[in-house]
């Protein structure tokens, strides 16, 4: 009895389930007219001003740095750099030891004042023809090798003095007083830092879209400051072993924080696109060999190959493939096919 109750509770479920197969309807595909809209969210394109940019590193450099050295060898026997200290342009630092140079200027002054007083002479002999001209162009000529000889030791020394070529900062002194030094001896060093320079490199590609005047915009540790340098001259040629560009630009700005040898993030800013279109970069979809996205046209959603361009944290340009006004779908984009009905619910 308990057996044929099982058998017949069997049966009565085989039963249940054919009918309940019977009642199933196979969903409509995407894209069929009796398929369901799919909610989703939209977004109109509309123009947007844009700057292209890319951060490089740079360093700070003095306007002008020069290592003072001497020309001559001598004995130093004035020396007045004092370290860390501005000195305008000109300014005596070193003083060498010149006595034997200035005895031999004062004899050759003696040897051309005799020379001059014979050339007069025998300038007034030859008008009445008392000399050769011979013997005239003679006199004449050694007086000017004696003036020769002085200009010479007057250069001689003017050597033994080292004076500021412009106005600067002071470095180190490297020698003391009474030291004898040579031409390979570096005595201190002077920096023009009243207008400083900044030198860093760029990428190639962005090689032609740098030009002399343009402002960058750059920041150093220690100080909150935006700082802007002025470009005024790159190298002639792209660096082999980097691919980069120099390039040197101006620094006007007067600040305490801004020390020759600093560290600076530089901001290089090629130009604004008034007229960009820039779309969320969640509604692009990366296939085999491009990119797509999926716009709303009249109810159903229709995907558009597209290009992009410079993107940031959460937006993407498009460079071809949409135009203004177009609508475009942000989200459901996995459920979607070609050709699927949408229902927008909300447009930003």
């Amino acid at each position: 009895m308990k057996k044929n109750s099982i058998c017949f509770l069997a049966f009565l479920f085989l039963v249940a389930s054919c009918k309940e197969k019977k009642n199933v309807v196979a969903a409509p595909p995407p894209g069929s007219p009796n398929a369901a809209a799919v909610s989703v969210e939209g977004f109109m394109i509309k123009p947007t001003a844009i700057s292209e940019t890319f951060d490089v590193t740079g360093n700070i450099l003095p306007y002008e740095a020069t290592e003072i050295r001497p020309e001559i060898s001598g004995r130093v026997v004035q020396l007045n750099i004092k370290e860390g200290t501005n000195v305008a342009r000109g300014t005596l630092l070193v003083k060498l030891f010149d006595g034997d140079l200035q005895a031999e200027l004062k004899k050759l002054k003696v040897q051309l004042q005799i020379a001059e007083k014979t050339e007069e002479r025998q300038r007034e002999l030859l008008k009445i023809s008392g000399i050769s001209q011979q013997d005239y162009d003679l006199s004449l000529l050694s007086v000017n090798n004696i003036k020769a000889d002085i200009e010479l030791v007057e250069v001689n020394i003017s050597k033994t003095e080292i004076r500021a070529p412009y106005a600067g900062r002071l470095g180190l002194r490297n020698i003391s007083p009474g030291a004898y030094i040579t031409p390979v001896n570096v005595l201190t060093t002077i920096s023009q830092v009243n207008q400083m320079k900044m030198e860093f490199s760029i990428p190639e590609k962005y090689s032609s879209q740098i030009r002399n005047g343009m402002d960058v915009n750059f920041r150093i540790d220690g100080s909150n400051e935006n700082y802007k340098a002025k470009v005024v001259a790159t190298e002639s040629s792209v660096e082999q072993n980097t691919r980069n560009l120099r390039v040197k630009a101006v620094i006007n700005a007067a600040d305490k924080y801004l020390v020759p040898g600093n560290f600076a993030k530089v901001e290089v800013v090629l130009g604004k696109n008034n007229e960009a279109i820039m779309i969320p970069t969640e509604a692009v979809i990366p296939v085999s060999r491009n990119k797509q996205v999926v716009l709303y046209r009249g109810g159903n959603a229709s995907f558009v190959d597209v290009s992009t361009g410079i993107r940031d944290s959460s937006m993407i340009q498009v460079t071809q493939g949409l135009n203004f006004g177009d609508t475009l779908i942000t989200t459901g984009l996995l459920f979607l096919r070609n050709g699927s009905k949408v229902k927008l619910s909300n447009i930003k």
